[in-house]
C-alpha cells in the first residue's frame, strides 16, 4: 500500500510539471511590432483594441519608424492612428501574425 501512495505521487508530480511545460508552450510570446510612418504629418498617438500603445515622442512623417509591444490578443487587431494635426484613421484586420510591420500614411483599401 505504501509503494502504491509512493507512485501515485511520483506520478502526480510528473503529470504536473508535463502540464506546466505544456501550458508555457501554447502562451503567446509578446509581439513586437514596427510601424513605419511615411506621411507627411507626425504620429501622436496609436491605439490596438482600444489599448494606447507607448511611442515616447511623437512619431515624425518622412520615413521614421518605431517598434511597440502589443497587447495580447488574436492575429486580426485593428490599429488607430491619431495624427498631429488631430485627424485620425483606423487600420482594420492587420494580422500581426504574418505581418510585423504597418505602414502608416496612405488610406487602407
Amino acid at each position: 500500500m505504501y509503494a502504491a501512495r509512493i507512485a501515485f505521487l511520483a506520478l502526480s508530480a510528473i503529470a504536473s510539471l508535463s502540464l506546466a511545460r505544456a501550458a508555457e508552450a501554447n502562451r503567446e510570446p509578446a509581439r513586437m511590432f514596427t510601424l513605419l510612418n511615411t506621411s507627411d504629418l507626425s504620429v501622436t498617438a496609436v491605439a490596438v483594441a482600444n489599448t494606447a500603445l507607448p511611442l515616447g515622442e511623437p512619431l515624425q512623417g518622412g520615413t521614421a519608424a518605431a517598434t511597440v509591444r502589443l497587447p495580447e490578443g488574436g492575429c486580426l487587431r485593428d490599429f488607430r492612428v491619431t495624427f498631429a494635426d488631430g485627424s485620425s484613421r483606423t487600420y482594420p484586420g492587420i494580422d500581426v501574425c504574418r505581418f510585423h510591420r504597418l505602414r502608416l500614411g496612405s488610406w487602407p483599401r
